[in-house]
């Protein structure tokens, strides 16, 4: 109740606040909850789709947008057809394990029969998968690899030697998890005769050991594999396991890239796998394609850059004659390059000085792909059709905003997701050239909510920096702003290698906050600096070997030109981030202390030595090769130099950016005599939510700004 009145006192000090207003408990009581359709997927006749709705897994018609039943009633989280829709792999429950990650309980139904079967005797598993004759479902149960048949029940064991923390198959560890952007690590051959996976030995790796507190009279501990920059990662190798003789042997990569295996990838064809694999430098990646049958290797090519490779996303995509689309930054802008079979370019699909975002499929009676882009702008995301063999190109969604795609399995049609800054999401079933047929969800209610209770909207700008970019920025104003008056300025920012913050769509984060903030009489802005993305590799790979230098030059160079403009009071400039934003403010409030009043940094990396090493070297090489890169720019070195309000947050359990890393740099500030807030939260991860975590988050962050700015 003392902090509610503290809140409220401090609020009126501001402007008087009208009755209807966004507040931190409106916001976490869900008032403001928008809706959604959740696990939208085509069949593969193209005239049906499917999602997911409270009583079963819904079937829909394109033509006519009405429910014509449940394929299967029940409450499920996710389903995933065979191939041939005969059968329906359905996840009852699930329990999280890190960021990608999850224990599973699954049963599989064939949709001709009605039988039902739990897979692994009813036991958890993970990644589990069809194989593409639909006979059978591979899987994962204490890092040993699996396979069920459908027809009999048998479990049939492919390997043995899993075992935590020491051997992984067909899984990846932690840090391939997180920064590779996925947890399955092997596949099926498309005849379903042979698994390609990737055993990892992860023997050899330091092991990061967290305590849990709980309610035990003695903290429990949480152990895990943890590479950190510059240390052992997991050893890792490619196994062919074939079905019919049920041994397994390894595949030898001697003679190409092989420290890291990313990508384990079916192609069109029968008795072959592609695997795309670096070295520990990710400037260059080599697409391999494997003879299931023989276990022979064929580099069909290496890409290479000056700088890095984003091997935490790419887009390769067979085609029916096996040719393969794949995505590129080597003109500069990332676009789709068509290859034949034996990896010889064929031509560069997409051109132009934008980039493509996302790869949604191609029609192969029309010639076409279909692509989300920024070609309309780099804020905004947009759909179109290219034909791959001339170039034509048809935009088919909204032309501003954030949109994407959901494809009929023939093209005809597709559901079209879209938002702006000042829309919540809406759902539109459209037909092949982007017509709309039917709106099937919008969120006017929660929007007329937000406007009732005068949601500000952001308006966008760009502000110069010192190398004569224009970086993109918004800017939220209180409803009766007065350009006369001076307002204090709130930063928000994350800065992170091709992140993007100041987007023109709907914020379901933090955008409610900074409207309560808003109406308490700050002005609150972002801004996205050099090493952010979608505006070519130029901008964002300024800042390879050096995180952090020119991020924060920009973060400190947008907050003097805002301190510039008559309406903000530059004495009174404050930030926020979180991860690699906690970074940036902590920078903020050393390196630019005589700029910014106050800071809270949540969750934040304070040296990029304690971070892993996947993330890290991709941008920063390895400490042993960079160690001014490392040290220089590392908020530690300059705890000297804070003299504002500073608030550090963290959670004691955070697997990601470890614990560890808020303690160094308490410990620096305190050895520089230097006053700071600190807020540790119980066994929370990087994310510091569950119960009533995040209301009371959010609001020790609303009253230190109210406080201190």
């Amino acid at each position: 109740m003392k902090k509610i009145l503290l809140t409220l006192t401090v609020a009126v000090a501001f402007h008087n606040v009208s009755a209807q207003e966004i507040t931190l408990d409106k916001i976490y009581s869900g008032y403001y909850r928008g809706k959604g359709i959740a696990g939208i997927a085509s069949m593969k006749n193209g005239e049906n789709y499917l999602v997911i709705e409270p009583t079963g897994i819904a079937k829909y018609s394109y033509k006519t947008s009405q429910k014509e039943g449940n394929i299967v009633d029940g409450k499920f989280e996710s389903y995933e057809f065979s191939d041939d829709e005969s059968k329906i792999l359905l996840l009852k429950e699930s329990q999280p394990i890190y960021r990608h990650s999850f224990l599973g309980n699954f049963d599989v139904k064939d949709l001709k029969s009605g039988k039902t079967i739990s897979l692994n005797d009813g036991k958890t598993v993970q990644e589990p998968r069809f194989s593409p004759d639909a006979t059978k479902v591979a899987f994962i149960a204490e890092n040993n690899l699996f396979y069920q048949d459908l027809s009999s029940g048998k479990i049939t064991q492919i390997t043995s030697d899993g075992k935590k923390n020491s051997i992984i198959n067909g899984l990846a560890d932690w840090v391939y998890e997180e920064e590779f952007g996925h947890a399955r690590q092997y596949e099926w051959t498309k005849n379903s005769d042979a698994i390609v996976f990737v055993k990892s030995d992860e023997s050899q790796v330091p092991e990061i050991y967290i305590p849990i507190y709980g309610k035990t009279l003695y903290p429990a501990e949480m152990r895990y594999k943890y590479p950190k920059a510059g240390e052992k990662n997991a050893i890792v190798s490619a196994q062919l396991y074939r079905i019919d003789s049920g041994k397994t042997t390894p595949i030898n990569l001697s003679s190409f890239k092989n420290y890291y295996i990313p990508n384990v990838i079916q192609t069109a064809q029968p008795d072959e796998i592609v695997l795309i694999t670096s070295e520990r430098i990710q400037n260059a990646s080599d697409i391999l394609k494997v003879n299931t049958k023989t276990g022979a290797v064929q580099k069909l090519f290496t890409e290479t850059d000056d700088k890095w490779i984003d091997t935490d996303s790419p887009t390769l995509e067979f085609l029916e004659d096996d040719s393969f689309l794949w995505a590129s930054e080597r003109d500069g802008n990332r676009h789709l390059y068509w290859y034949d079979k034996e990896g010889k370019l064929k031509k560069q699909v997409t051109k132009g000085n934008w980039e493509v975002t996302d790869y949604y499929g191609f029609n192969p009676k029309s010639k076409e792909i279909y692509v989300q882009t920024t070609e309309k702008g780099s804020i905004n995301k947009v759909v179109s059709k290219v034909n791959i063999e001339n170039g034509k190109s048809q935009l088919i969604s909204n032309a501003d905003g954030n949109n994407s795609a959901n494809f009929s399995k023939n093209y005809s049609y597709f559901i079209e997701t879209s938002s702006t800054a000042a829309k919540p999401y809406t759902y539109v079933l459209k037909d092949g050239n982007g017509k709309t047929v039917k709106e099937l969800q919008n969120n006017n209610e929660q929007l007329q909510k937000l406007k009732a209770d005068h949601f500000a909207d952001k308006e966008f700008l760009t502000i110069p920096n010192a190398a004569g970019d224009q970086m993109n920025a918004w800017i939220m104003k209180p409803k009766n702003f007065d350009p006369n008056k001076k307002y204090p300025l709130f930063m928000y920012q994350y800065s992170g290698p091709g992140s993007q913050q100041v987007a023109n769509s709907w914020d379901q984060g933090n955008a409610l906050w900074f409207n309560h903030l808003v109406q308490k009489g700050y002005i609150v802005a972002c801004v996205d600096g050099r090493g952010t993305g979608y505006k070519g590799a130029k901008f964002k790979k300024v800042t390879y070997m050096n995180m952090g230098k020119y991020e924060i030059e920009d973060q400190i160079t947008a907050a003097k030109w805002f301190g510039n403009q008559s309406y903000i009071d530059k004495t009174r400039i404050g930030m926020f981030g979180w991860s690699y934003g906690g970074y940036m403010t902590s920078l903020a409030m050393t390196k630019g202390a005589d700029v910014f009043k106050a800071g809270i940094a949540v969750a934040p990396v304070t040296n990029w030595r304690y971070y892993d090493s996947v993330y890290t070297e991709r941008f920063m090489r390895t400490p042993q090769e960079n160690a001014d890169g490392y040290d220089k720019n590392s908020p530690t070195e300059y705890a000297n130099l804070l003299k504002g309000k500073f608030l550090l947050i963290h959670g004691t359990a955070d697997d990601n950016v470890h614990f560890q890393n808020s303690m160094e740099f308490s410990e620096a500030l305190i050895q520089n005599k230097k006053q700071f807030e600190f807020m540790a939260y119980p066994d929370k991860n990087h994310g510091i939510y569950g119960g009533q975590t995040r209301p009371q988050l959010y609001q020790k962050m609303t009253d230190f700004i109210l406080n201190n700015l």
